[in-house]
């Protein structure tokens, strides 16, 4: 099983990994039969996702993913970063094995989890 240079690159040296304490939203997703948990953090400022962390428990692939997609994200608007997909993941990292694509489809639903969260707050703040 090879692993691109960039997929070893993330999980060696992930971005935005950490924390959030005054998350804007929180998306935790998990996958029981791999034993990968994702849970993503935004921040966001007039719409715009100005920042994003990111914990995972997981294999390296789910570090990657989660790495790649927190970068995919950052700076964009709400909008766009909904419209991450977990191929367009696998695409920025060069590619995974098969049989880790499913890492990929987490990252990307940690993403739409968070960004969930976020505008349920932000209605809740309406009422």
């Amino acid at each position: 099983m090879l692993y691109s240079e960039k997929v070893m690159d993330h999980f060696q040296n992930p971005r935005n990994v950490g924390k959030m304490e005054d998350a804007d939203g929180v998306g935790e997703v998990g996958n029981a039969k791999c034993g990968d948990i994702m849970k993503m953090y935004i921040k966001v400022k007039d719409d715009i996702i100005t920042d994003v962390k990111f914990n995972t428990f997981g294999c390296g692939s789910a570090i990657a993913t989660s790495s790649m997609a927190t970068e995919m994200i950052k700076g964009k608007s709400i909008d766009e970063a909904l419209e991450l997909s977990n191929k367009a993941v696998v695409e920025a990292l060069d590619g995974l094995p098969t049989n880790k694509i499913h890492c990929s489809v987490l990252a990307e639903e940690a993403v739409k989890a968070a960004i969930e969260d976020y505008r349920s707050r932000q209605t809740a703040k309406e009422m």
